[in-house]
């Protein structure tokens, strides 16, 4: 137990406590967040929480709740009896959530998806984990859309039960009147770690302006003082001495009891991105071998070392405090992570920064870097099923193939594979469009307007994915469906409609009539004035250059001609 932190307990909820003036601050954590969930389901969490806090909307009490990769957290600040208020009303929401409530904060959360911004390193978990586990952090709510009164009552008694939660007070004693009675449940174990990079270090291509790094290193004192070291390299580098990034640091975030994640970002303008690249490559490639300089570490170590002199540390260590007790990780006392700072050496850190490079995942903007050693990160499946073949009605090296375990997309140079047993989520329209994400995250879509299929062949995929995978979705707005491609119909028949709407172009009827007058005339032309030339009666010698120039103006007639019979041809 750390210093001046009291443990006790409240209606079964496990209770740390520690006094600090003012007004009392509380938080009540529970061991469940959207790495919980899968894709099917995502959203579910947050839409408990959205309800559980349904009571206190019009309130003016100053309080929030946040759902996290594990762990959700309710947490309010005020005096003794508005703190008392507000957990026993969470509490009473959560044993009777308020489902009436329950498509209006679907809504709500809808919403508030649409206005909430995304950071540079948004998906790095989608192509670190794939769309499962804390993969799913990357992905928007999409079982939102799904999630009905009774999935959404069993989530809350399961998952927000007395077993599965810390309760954390500002304050030396407990406030009177406390309610916090909860489902008796048991501790959710974290979330299984998935993989989707087949090997590391990895990279991925991402937008101008933004390189990051993401990278898994064992919780330890000294990983967390690495990433300031990073932080403070990448700083001096690339904004104090290249002058090419505003921003340049690095963060270090538990993720779950044993590991945590080590993320680095720095930004530029298009024109500078490659020196940031090489420069970023350069300061963790130092790092590596073991070019720590011992002034970085002392001064991230000082910073450290500075938290202990704060007042009222108890009270201000006791969120964390309460996230270990909760994820069942190992809590060190005061002395012990002083002494662990202390012994630290340049050691230490050359260890981190090489389990950094090791599994290292790094963004690069457009470009790739294979070059540093990085290997691009799988870009599509490595398999493609064996099935029913139906061909893109618009190019016919392009299709579907729907085979008796799942469905691949092949065209030249990319293939995808979603297989239904290991399909996180199919979202399923009303007019026959069906969107396919696999664990992996690799996604592809099939829609009947665009594809030689029957209702048959959606059937089949239909069936065979899992119930639990399938989101239904809300009819879409007839110009959102994807019509059927240019000049053609779903049944592969010329479209006149789309032919004499189409402006001309080389690849349309018109303009190929056009250009085969051209062609037709100008070669008579020619013809006949090559004929002259090499007619000695007329001229000593041919004048070649003229001959030359004749026939490469038929050929660039021909060339759109002969280029639109090819195209239409391929399409039939």
């Amino acid at each position: 137990m750390a210093e001046g932190i009291i443990e006790t307990e409240v209606d079964g909820i496990r209770t740390v406590l520690a006094h600090r003036p003012g007004p009392v601050t509380a938080g009540l954590l529970f061991r469940v967040g959207r790495a919980d969930e899968t894709l099917a389901t995502s959203g579910i969490t947050h839409l408990v929480e959205h309800l559980a806090l349904h009571g206190h909307g019009m309130s003016d009490l100053h309080y929030n709740g946040a759902t996290a990769g594990t762990h959700t957290h309710f947490h309010v600040q005020g005096g003794d009896d508005e703190i008392v208020e507000y957990l026993n009303g969470v509490c009473a929401s959560l044993r009777d959530l308020p489902l009436h409530r329950l498509e209006t904060e679907k809504e709500i959360l809808r919403t508030e998806a649409a206005g909430r911004g995304t950071g540079p390193q948004h998906d790095m978990a989608l192509w670190r984990y794939g769309a499962q586990g804390h993969g799913l952090t990357s992905y928007q709510e999409l079982g939102l859309r799904r999630a009905d009164a009774t999935a959404v009552s069993d989530w809350a008694r399961t998952r927000f039960t007395r077993e599965n939660a810390v309760l954390w007070i500002t304050s030396g004693t407990l406030p009177e009147g406390l309610d916090l009675r909860l489902p008796s449940g048991s501790w959710q174990p974290l979330p299984p770690v998935t993989s989707a990079l087949p090997r590391t270090p990895a990279y991925i291509k991402g937008d101008d302006g933004v390189v990051v790094l993401d990278a898994v290193v064992r919780r330890s004192t000294a990983a967390s003082v690495f990433s300031a070291v990073l932080g403070k390299a990448l700083f001096r580098d690339l904004r104090q001495k290249g002058g090419y990034s505003y921003t340049a640091e690095s963060d270090y975030t538990p993720r779950d009891a044993e590991f945590a994640t080590i993320t680095a970002v720095a930004d530029s303008l298009p024109a500078k991105q490659d020196a940031v690249v090489g420069g970023f490559v350069d300061v963790l490639a130092a790092l590596r071998v073991g070019r720590i300089e011992q002034a970085d570490l002392d001064a991230a170590r000082t910073a450290v070392l500075k938290q202990y002199e704060i007042p009222d540390l108890a009270a201000a260590k006791l969120p964390s405090y309460a996230l270990g007790l909760l994820t069942r990780h190992p809590v060190q006392s005061d002395e012990e992570h002083i002494a662990e700072l202390r012994a630290l050496t340049v050691a230490d850190l050359h260890a981190v920064a090489r389990e950094v490079s090791a599994n290292a995942l790094l963004k690069v903007p457009g470009g790739e870097a294979d070059w540093a050693g990085y290997v691009a990160a799988p870009s599509d499946s490595a398999e493609l099923l064996t099935g029913s073949r139906h061909a893109y009605l618009a190019d016919d090296t392009a299709a579907l193939l729907i085979a008796p375990e799942g469905v691949s997309l092949t065209s030249p140079g990319n293939r995808v594979t979603v297989r239904y047993a290991e399909c996180a989520v199919m979202l399923a329209y009303p007019d026959g469009g069906r969107h396919l994400i696999g664990n992996d995250g690799f996604s592809l879509s099939v829609e009947p307007t665009l594809y030689r299929m029957d209702a048959a062949d959606l059937a089949r995929i239909d069936a065979g994915v899992p119930p639990h995978a399938v989101v239904p979705m809300p009819p879409r707005d007839p110009q959102r469906i994807p019509g059927p491609p240019p000049e053609r119909d779903r049944e592969g028949r010329k479209d006149r409609a789309r032919v004499h709407a189409t402006p001309a172009s080389p690849g349309s009827p018109a303009s190929m009539w056009v250009f085969g007058v051209l062609a037709f005339l100008w070669g008579l032309v020619a013809l006949v004035a090559t004929s002259e030339e090499f007619d000695s009666t007329l001229y000593a010698a041919p004048d070649w250059a003229f001959v030359v120039f004749l026939w490469l103006l038929e050929a660039g007639l021909l060339f759109p001609v002969v280029t639109a019979l090819r195209r239409r041809r391929r399409v039939a």
